[in-house]
């Protein structure tokens, strides 16, 4: 991983696990479950970046140890902010349109988690649009996360902020030629645009994202979390090899 403070991960990990091996009678998973709950109410409670933050800190990220799909975004937009759930706005609708999911499944936590680059909103540029992630944000908070997401097969890295942090060296390419290029970055990540309604035109511009890109996505996530439980209509746009 690119930039990401691994020292800090390894040390939360060993540390929690380390105060939950003992009684007997705990089982691993449920000692799992509480050094997970602990973490996530770690990130919760951060006001590392409150000062810089119009509306003050309102961490947002979910999931489960089960998860089998990771998802990393840029940041919440105002909407997400104040109602604490994950891409519950129009760019959310495309993306769960994206990967054939329906709102059930995209927020079941045990199978799909949701962690964007920064966990809080930023604000408003002076130009329109939101401000990036606060810079601080993903060092701090993604590798414990990461290290306690221990069933992630696919890690979707949604727009430029994602992309760049995981891909650094995409820098030195457009978007349009990091996405086409998807099948590089398998089996670990599949990279696509953000899907706010900037991406509409580009949508029309470059068909080949609707007919290869995203059928080889939904045969991979119905894979994944299980075709039975998906439905006949996501399974039946996946073309068959």
């Amino acid at each position: 991983m690119s930039g990401v403070d691994t020292a800090h991960a390894a040390s939360f990990v060993d540390s929690e696990m380390a105060g939950v091996n003992s009684p007997p009678f705990i089982n691993g998973a449920a000692a799992a479950s509480e050094a997970f709950d602990r973490l996530l109410a770690e990130v919760r409670a951060c006001t590392l970046c409150a000062p810089h933050l119009p509306l003050g800190p309102r961490p947002v990220l979910r999931g489960r140890p089960s998860a089998r799909l990771l998802i990393i975004s840029q940041a919440p937009g105002a909407r997400v902010h104040e109602t604490g759930l994950s891409f519950n706005d129009r760019s959310g609708d495309r993306l769960r349109e994206w990967l054939a999911l329906d709102r059930e499944i995209f927020y079941d936590e045990s199978r799909v988690a949701i962690m964007p680059i920064g966990l809080c909103y930023p604000g408003r540029a002076t130009r329109g649009g939101d401000l990036p992630p606060r810079r601080e944000c993903a060092p701090r908070w993604h590798p414990p996360v990461r290290a306690v997401f221990p069933a992630i097969e696919l890690t979707l890295l949604v727009g430029s902020y994602a992309i760049h942090y995981y891909l650094p060296h995409s820098r030195r390419r457009s978007m349009t030629e990091t996405v086409a290029r998807w099948r590089d970055f398998l089996p670990e990540y599949f990279v696509l645009p953000h899907p706010s309604w900037h991406t509409i035109r580009w949508l029309r511009d470059n068909h080949w994202f609707k007919y290869d890109a995203l059928p080889d996505l939904r045969a991979r996530i119905a894979r994944m979390l299980d075709p039975e439980v998906l439905g006949t209509t996501a399974v039946a746009s996946i073309p068959q090899s």
